[in-house]
């Protein structure tokens, strides 16, 4: 068995670079969707659920993408035709989201988007694991927070670049105001073009080449023994969900948490029910079958990175949904989408976004040397702590420019979330599982969110008097919770 040859920088940057657009296009919608659905219409409590279509798109998609990108090969390669594809998928969603003169047409675009961008960007991250050797993953992913960070800088601030030159920044007549226009439409000429980069300036070693340089053993056919009762635990539980739901009369969306959690224990039992009725199934697996069984056993070093990534992206998305609202309110008096103030904070959450994600990008220098000294599991603790105090920091800061302080911390976590876990991980799976279990490493992240989505308008009204920045203060105290998760995890790479 041999191992895979160093490749130079400049072939790990080409790698990267379409990350560049896709944090592009990622970026401005992060920044700027709740504010597109409160100007058009939306009250505060409801912006929770209008953003689950999009993790709930990562859910489905990213492992089907995984799935099949481990079993593809073109002329393009194993993992470059999905780039292509999402990417011009995602630029038409781009140009198309200016126009959107409905709140629910604004919502259909969120999906539209969110699925495109995960078409691209899933086999990205099993990209790197296939062509990297093991110690120069962390310098891959690690280039990858550096292109997602000055690709997010640049899209979260081009809103209040327009506004300083000049460019409309009041709604018009039919929705958006012309900063925004214009701001998607640079992001869909971005995505193109740095995807395109990359799908032009690498290659990628063939399969039969992959599993020559696997260092992971192949793994046998799971073993499924216990599926139906792990089946029916979450059935369960997603039934005392619905009936804790009901007798708390929470809000309705609360019931897609515990409908997913149904819905995933009745696949387990289906699949072990078919299991017994037709044992060869065992080793002719379809697509579904696959994915409920490498969850079923999936290594433990995934398990124990499953905790830090569902704390640490429900901090992100708590940030995501309520930072504009927040800083409206806290920093610039106003709750009135329409105002000239609520625009202006609008903007400068921009400049925020842009500011953590500069950061990320020149963490994404510094936290290397961090792991040589510390090892990856301490030195991505250090980074969840300081991304939670920054969160955690709002609720005391009045003057909204010192806000860019806390962005410092915000961005040292947000380059770790993007490469650390990724790095543990990659070294503890096979080759020819490696675009299926990153795609299943998404549930991880996407699970957060729908919880994010559930629970955390209930929680600002019943506990917090409809004042979000204590939703900012609620994902710094996950971030706390997410680096002790670190603690547990047990990888090869120390």
């Amino acid at each position: 068995m041999r191992s895979r040859p160093d490749l130079s920088f400049s072939q790990i940057w080409n790698m990267c670079f379409g990350f560049l657009g896709i944090q592009f296009g990622f970026a401005l919608q992060t920044a700027n969707i709740s504010r597109i659905f409160q100007t058009l219409g939306a009250p505060l409590e409801q912006i929770p659920v209008l953003w689950v279509a999009a993790p709930i798109t990562g859910l489905v998609v990213q492992p089907i993408i995984g799935y099949c990108s481990d079993r593809t090969w073109t002329r393009l390669g194993r993992r470059r035709p999905y780039f292509l594809g999402g990417a011009l998928l995602a630029t038409l969603a781009l140009l198309w989201m200016p126009h959107a003169g409905t709140l629910w047409t604004a919502a259909m675009l969120l999906w539209l988007m969110d699925g495109t961008f995960n078409v691209a960007m899933e086999p990205f991250r099993a990209f790197v694991a296939d062509q990297l050797p093991e110690r120069q993953r962390p310098q891959g992913y690690l280039l990858q927070s550096f292109f997602i960070g000055v690709g997010a800088v640049i899209a979260s601030m081009l809103p209040w670049l327009l506004a300083q030159v000049g460019v409309n920044n009041m709604a018009s007549g039919d929705g958006l105001p012309d900063t925004l226009r214009y701001a998607f439409y640079t992001g869909a000429a971005v995505m193109l073009g740095a995807v395109s980069w990359t799908v032009l300036r690498t290659r990628e070693y063939a399969p039969e080449e992959l599993q020559a340089f696997d260092t992971v053993p192949a793994m046998a056919l799971p073993d499924l023994r216990g599926i139906w009762r792990n089946g029916a635990t979450w059935l369960l539980t997603g039934i005392g969900a619905a009936l804790a739901i009901h007798h708390l009369e929470l809000r309705q969306e609360a019931y897609l948490l515990a409908g997913g959690l149904a819905v995933y224990g009745l696949l387990l039992i289906g699949y072990n029910a078919a299991l017994a009725l037709r044992p060869a199934l065992q080793s002719r697996r379809g697509m579904l079958g696959h994915v409920l069984g490498d969850l079923h056993v999936m290594p433990a070093a995934m398990r124990q990175l499953a905790w830090v990534q569902l704390f640490s992206w429900f901090a992100l998305f708590s940030m995501w949904i309520y930072a504009t609202a927040a800083v409206a309110q806290v920093q610039y008096g106003t709750t009135d989408p329409h105002s000239v103030t609520f625009n202006e904070a609008g903007n400068w959450v921009g400049v925020l976004f842009a500011a953590y994600n500069g950061c990320a990008a020149l963490a994404a220098f510094v936290i290397p040397r961090m792991v040589r000294r510390w090892g990856l599991r301490a030195s991505h603790l250090v980074n969840l702590w300081l991304g939670g105090a920054g969160l955690a920091s709002f609720v005391f800061i009045r003057d909204p420019d010192w806000l860019l302080l806390p962005m410092v911390g915000v961005g040292f976590a947000w380059a770790s979330i993007l490469a650390l876990p990724y790095a543990m991980l990659s070294d503890n799976l096979p080759a020819a599982k490696m675009g299926v279990y990153m795609g299943i490493f998404n549930f991880f992240i996407v699970i957060p969110q729908l919880v994010a989505a559930s629970v955390l308008g209930e929680l600002l009204k019943r506990c917090f008097h409809d004042e979000p920045v204590w939703a900012l203060v609620v994902g710094g105290a996950s971030l706390f919770v997410a680096g002790l998760c670190t603690l547990r995890v047990r990888c090869a790479s120390g």
